[in-house]
């Protein structure tokens, strides 16, 4: 999927649509957003040596894990709100020029809940992991 075509999946826009690019993958939403250094949360994160925000690499993969919702049938006309995250863990910072290749797989569903495993990394190595749970909320 193009960014485009997650606009009909997902409620975000810009500049909060942090996902370039996504597919299926057996079990696994596979996406990747490349940082140009123009995003509104470099400015002044940190004048001279920009670095991604942990918890704007945290959105990343929520968009990533909703991917995977596609074939709810639960999920459909749902926006997933983040519920939780679990043992977050930042490894290596995310700069301009990095493309982040995101990893997220759905680990279980309950009731209107769901969680998920989600890897955020740049060239092979880590840049973020972490653990996550939604609530998929209908408008009333």
């Amino acid at each position: 999927m193009n960014k485009e075509e997650l606009k009909k999946l997902l409620p975000h826009r810009e500049p909060m649509l942090l996902v370039d690019e996504a597919e299926l993958v057996g079990d696994e939403a596979h996406g990747k957003i490349t940082i140009t250094g123009d995003e509104y949360f470099l400015q002044g994160h940190f004048p001279g040596n920009p670095v991604v925000p942990g918890v704007i690499q945290c959105e990343m993969l929520a968009q990533n894990c909703c991917v995977l919702l596609m074939g709810d049938e639960e999920a459909r006309g749902a926006t997933p709100f983040y519920t939780s995250l679990d043992k977050v863990r930042f490894k290596r910072p995310v700069r301009p020029g990095d493309t982040v290749d995101l990893v997220c797989t759905i680990t279980r569903a309950r009731g209107p809940f769901r969680f998920a495993t989600g890897t955020a990394s740049v060239n092979g190595e880590v840049c973020c992991r972490a653990d996550m749970s939604f609530a998929l909320m209908h408008e009333s």
